[in-house]
Formats: C-alpha cells, structure tokens, sequence
C-alpha cells in the first residue's frame, strides 16, 4: 500500500483512538454540570439546572428582547422600546440572568472555566437564530487591554468565536477597540452607566471594511441596562454598518 493510500486507514484509525480516549476520559471523570458541579449523562446542564433556567422565549419585544407576560401577536414592541429606543436593531438572550444562567456566567467569567464558553455559544445559537441567519459578521464586545491583560482573556470573545464556528459565520475579533478604561458597570445607574462607556468604543481602522456596509452581530455575556451594546452599535453604525444587532447569553430582567 501506497503512503497516499494509508492515510485514509491512518486518519480512520486515529479517530477511532480519539473516540476511545474521550469515552475513557469520561468513564474515570464523568462529566459535571458546569453550573452546579452534579453529575450529568452527557455534557450540558444536570436536569436540574436546566429545569431551573430561566429561558426567554416568544413572546417578547421585538427590539429589546424582554419577554411578555401575555402575546401580543407578532412584531409588539415593549414601551421601554418606544420611550428610549437603542441604536441597535434587535437584541436576544437565551435566559434571565439569575440561577443557573447567572452561575454559568460566573464560571466562565470568574472561575476561568474557559470550556463552557461552547456549550453557551449552542445555546446563543439557537435563541439568536434569526439574528445569526441576517448577519454577515460576528464581533465581540472588547475589552480594554488593561483589564485584558489582567484577566488574560475577554469572556465575549470566547462566546463570539465559539458561536462563529457553530454558525459559520466571519468572526472579527479586534474589529471593535476600547480605547479607555471604564469603571465597572456593577453598581452604577442606568445614566451612570451610559456616562461611562460613551466614547469608549472606536472601530479599528484596519477592520472598516469588514464593519462597512454589512449586519454586524454584537456578542456579550451579559446584558443589564443595554449601555455597553448600545455604545458598541453607535460606534459600528458611525463606522458604516449596514445594521447592528446584538446577541447574549444572559439579561437583566426588570420585575413587573
């Protein structure tokens, strides 16, 4: 047999070895419900937890994303919506920012548990389907390299590349700057907060023509007031996109 000819048999063989090894792996090490540390029959969230989450489901506004206690029929906006409009054009978010979504957060953010960030980028993909299905790039909301180098990685970055690959859509990780450091938004009034991320955001110049003209899909961990994502969507429409909208794992949820 011919090299050429082996390497099919090689790489069969190898995935077969691959296969082997990660059942192995779970075996000795089951896998743990990243949100509680229970034990689960396959990777994602215990029964539990996902019975405990929060999910944002139809029906809800169409511009905010926040969910309805009654439908409305298809297109109702909220009245947050009509009084301050945001400069993006639709958000969504797969759960309510409290439970196990708020402890998934937390593993990812504060606990570096880096390996979550594909299991939440599955389930962005399927809440933020129709935004994935209209857009032509995805882009994460930056960190300022100050607060990047401190703790070593930017959580929306993870999630926007993770949810790239699962959609197959162009992922432009440095396509938007911080160009000053910010207070932390925790704690702050919804004013305050706007305050302080304006004129934080600029699109890099290199990255212009990969934000000119086309529907830029912004991805964070978390949305609480909007200020951050409504910021980065003004920066991106300045720069010539075509449209913004913005995708996330978790939202505050006001109590009605």
């Amino acid at each position: 047999m011919t090299a050429v000819a082996a390497r099919p048999a090689m790489r069969s063989v190898g995935q077969r070895l691959g296969r082997l090894a990660r059942a192995l792996v779970d075996l000795l090490l089951p896998p743990r419900c990243p949100a509680c540390q229970g034990a689960v029959v396959a990777t994602g969230l215990c029964a539990v937890c996902w019975a405990r989450t929060q999910f944002i489901a139809a029906p809800l506004c169409e511009r905010l994303g926040t969910p309805f206690a009654y439908d409305a029929g298809p297109g109702i906006i909220s009245p947050a919506a009509i009084a301050d409009p945001p400069a993006y054009g639709r958000a969504r978010a797969v759960a309510r920012y409290e439970g196990p979504a708020r402890s998934l957060v937390h593993a990812l953010k504060y606990r570096d548990r880096l390996e979550i960030a594909a299991l939440m980028a599955r389930l962005m993909a399927r809440s933020g389907a129709e935004l994935i299905a209209d857009c032509d790039v995805i882009v994460p909301v930056p960190l300022h390299r100050r607060r990047l180098f401190a703790r070593r990685f930017n959580q929306s970055a993870l999630l926007a590349a993770a949810l790239a690959r699962h959609a197959g859509r162009d992922y432009e990780a440095c396509a938007l700057l911080r160009i000053r450091p910010t207070r932390q938004q925790v704690g702050l009034s919804a004013r305050q907060r706007r305050r302080n991320v304006a004129g934080a955001f600029r699109v890099a110049p290199a990255a212009r023509p990969m934000i000119e003209g086309r529907h830029v899909l912004l991805v964070d961990d978390v949305l609480t007031t909007g200020a951050t994502v409504d910021a980065c969507a003004k920066t991106c429409l300045r720069a010539g996109a075509a449209s913004v909208d913005v995708l996330v794992f978790a939202r505050v949820v006001a109590q009605t």
